[in-house]
């Protein structure tokens, strides 16, 4: 009988013995991780110049996708207006001078609606475009890269951007006055570009491509804005 006991044991411990090896340098592994380097060479050097770099590759890629206008927009005032491609009401489908809402994109906060002729700010949507390259330990793109992805995503398929964003009302994560204050600074640039000649061009998107759709207007009665994993 304990002949039987000692020959179950060996073959018990044999069978464990590489379970046993495997978890002990697991173990080895994570220590040595939690251990600090003896030498302070060895850490890594954090290179302040990685993020401008970054930032000055995004701006030469948006200033090739984008016209003139939409750069020098983004080059003087920091973000850039994208014409609606909808008409939001019967009258401007022959509306002249532009598109019936516009939207301003910002880097990194939400994309704002607006009427161009009365300045009304009608709601915000909030996109997020993550960097998923995992390159430099950056969680999100350069803030260049971030207005193109979001120009891109609204002149190729506005609606689904729409669809997808979580609406809200300005003033959830933008100060009202701000955008107010940023509208005012767009039309005296757009002066001072007619005064030298330069003149406004229309925007990309024409009003009333198709359907009646456009941004919603959450003031009446208070619609909330579509879940999206990918949705500040």
């Amino acid at each position: 009988m304990l002949l039987a006991l000692l020959a179950l044991a060996l073959i018990a411990l044999v069978l464990a013995t590489p379970i046993i090896i495997r978890e002990a340098g697991r173990w080895r592994e994570r220590r040595a991780a939690r251990r600090p380097p003896a030498d302070p060479l060895d850490l890594p050097l954090y290179d302040p110049g990685r993020e401008r770099r970054a930032e000055q590759r995004a701006r030469e890629l948006l200033r090739s996708c984008v016209n003139d206008e939409e750069w020098a927009m983004y080059r003087d005032l920091g973000f850039i207006r994208v014409g609606g491609r909808h008409a939001r009401r019967e009258g401007d489908r022959t509306r002249a001078g532009g598109s019936a809402y516009a939207y301003l994109v910002y880097p990194h906060k939400p994309i704002v609606a607006y009427v161009p002729g009365s300045g009304q700010l009608l709601s915000e949507y909030c996109v997020e475009f993550p960097d998923v390259t995992g390159s430099g330990g950056r969680h999100r793109l350069p803030a260049s890269d971030d207005v193109l992805a979001k120009w891109m995503a609204l002149t190729s398929d506005e609606d689904r951007v729409i669809r997808r964003a979580n609406m809200h009302l300005v003033g959830r994560q933008l100060d009202p006055a701000r955008v107010r204050r940023d509208l005012w600074r767009l039309a005296e640039w757009e002066r001072r570009r007619m005064r030298r000649g330069d003149g406004p061009r229309e925007h990309r998107a024409q009003p009333g491509a198709r359907g009646s759709g456009g941004p919603k207007r959450p003031a009446r009665p208070g619609a909330q804005g579509t879940d999206n994993p990918r949705s500040t």
